[in-house]
């Protein structure tokens, strides 16, 4: 049997055509032929099935030990999917600090449905617990958990086996979000997770070029489930993407392992230099999520975030990069840098945010396959220049937590997805949450 990055390079063939061509083709059909009336073709209809589909879903499926995989316009198509196999009434317990989009889901739409979320602390075992005994004692049953391998942005490490262990105890699902870390360095299908999700926006297309997301079933069970939303409710990924997807799942490897190194040299880096408070990094030995780091995951991937120490202005060193790009997403090539709290965290009101460790001091790096070199000295410069800003002055030290300031301490009208300024005007009109938000 091939070995991962074997796997990677040549995934599964579907045994679509004999042409010898190394690449499967992209099949720009929506429809296919019946040899005859009587006939029951493998493809009949593009949103039901197609070749060039199905060779990404073969192949995710194959790299995260899964049953069957599914290829949708997105990861948020990929998480609506996910929840939709559920029903009204049905009790689902969900991480504390989860995707933005999912956010949006679990209190716009699907509250609608009637389904009944618990948000909850999952790095916190015996809060997950108290949940789970909580809900039973009402006479109820909890039908699913619902985190993420990492959390964003701070990157706490959920421990996969142990909630996988309690969603079986309880007789519940257990669904996990792979995103941060992919399959190449956790399989949360073999630790005893239910579904696994990807946004493959992020590492495993890995070029900021196509949006796409990926579900992985354990069971022929859910499987069916989760294939019954993809179908019905449509959203599925077209030929071109599900090709763009494939071609960058060849390079995952190569990516990532670069991606890590740098990783690791700028969080060292970081940690001495004298404007940063706090790097949070799991492959950092001093992480308090390192010794679970090592015994669940093969890596801690491309991103981190930090704290520069009170006085120091955030701004001023996002604003004064020149190889990391002020952008959100992540796991792409190139480095991107954001501020969490006016930028992937706007929804989050301030309080909320605080209490759940992001501070209007916290940056977040994704970091690309650059020379290490060169983004460590972009770090430094950009560092050293809001390090000297602050002696200089102290007005420019506070945090905008209203559009007048924001303006003020970033000097411009908006950052790129979807505005900062239209965030900054929105931030005052926030609504308390009871889940916090992050927008990969």
């Amino acid at each position: 049997m091939a070995r991962f990055r074997t796997q990677l390079v040549h995934g599964v063939t579907v045994d679509d055509n004999n042409t010898g061509a190394v690449n499967p083709p992209i099949y720009n059909s929506s429809t296919y032929t019946f040899s005859s009336v009587e006939d029951t073709p493998r493809w009949d209809y593009a949103r039901s099935g197609n070749p060039t589909r199905e060779f990404l879903e073969r192949q995710i499926a194959q790299l995260e030990h899964g049953c069957q995989g599914f290829a949708f316009s997105s990861g948020l198509a990929a998480i609506h999917a996910a929840l939709a196999i559920f029903k009204p009434g049905d009790h689902i317990i969900v991480g504390d600090n989860i995707y933005g989009g999912t956010y949006s889901l679990v209190n716009e739409h699907f509250n609608r449905w009637g389904l009944k979320f618990h948000p909850v602390d999952t790095t916190d075992l015996n809060a997950v617990t108290a949940v789970f005994d909580q809900i039973e004692a009402a006479g109820d049953h909890v039908e699913a958990i619902y985190f993420e391998t990492l959390t964003n942005p701070l990157l706490k490490v959920n421990d996969t086996a142990a909630l996988a262990e309690l969603a079986q105890r309880h007789g519940a699902l257990s669904i996990v979000d792979n995103t941060f870390l992919t399959p190449y360095l956790q399989r949360p299908l073999d630790l005893g997770v239910d579904i696994v999700l990807h946004s493959a926006t992020k590492y495993l297309a890995g070029h900021s070029d196509v949006n796409a997301g990926l579900a992985v079933a354990r069971t022929r069970d859910v499987a069916e489930r989760l294939y019954y939303s993809l179908n019905r409710i449509g959203g599925i990924l077209a030929p071109t993407e599900c090709d763009s997807v494939r071609r960058g799942i060849q390079t995952l490897a190569l990516r990532m392992d670069r991606q890590q190194e740098n990783t690791l040299a700028i969080a060292r880096f970081l940690q001495n230099h004298p404007a940063v408070a706090t790097v949070h990094y799991p492959g950092l030995a001093d992480s308090p999520y390192y010794h679970l780091a090592l015994r669940e995951l093969h890596g801690c991937g491309g991103v981190l975030s930090f704290e520069v120490k009170k006085g120091v202005n955030p701004a001023d060193v996002l604003n004064n990069l020149h190889v990391f790009r002020l952008a959100v997403s992540l796991g792409a090539v190139e480095s991107l840098a954001e501020f969490p709290a006016r930028m992937t965290h706007f929804e989050v009101p301030r309080e909320e945010r605080l209490k759940l460790g992001i501070s209007d001091e916290l940056i977040r790096l994704a970091v690309g396959i650059e020379d290490e070199y060169d983004l460590v000295e972009d770090l430094r410069q950009a560092l050293d220049l809001a390090e000297r800003n602050a002696v200089r002055t102290t007005e420019r030290n506070r945090i905008a937590v209203d559009a007048d300031s924001f303006q003020k301490a970033f000097g411009q009208d908006g950052l790129e997805s979807g505005g900062a300024a239209s965030v900054a005007r929105n931030v005052s009109a926030a609504t308390d949450t009871d889940v916090s938000a992050t927008q990969y």
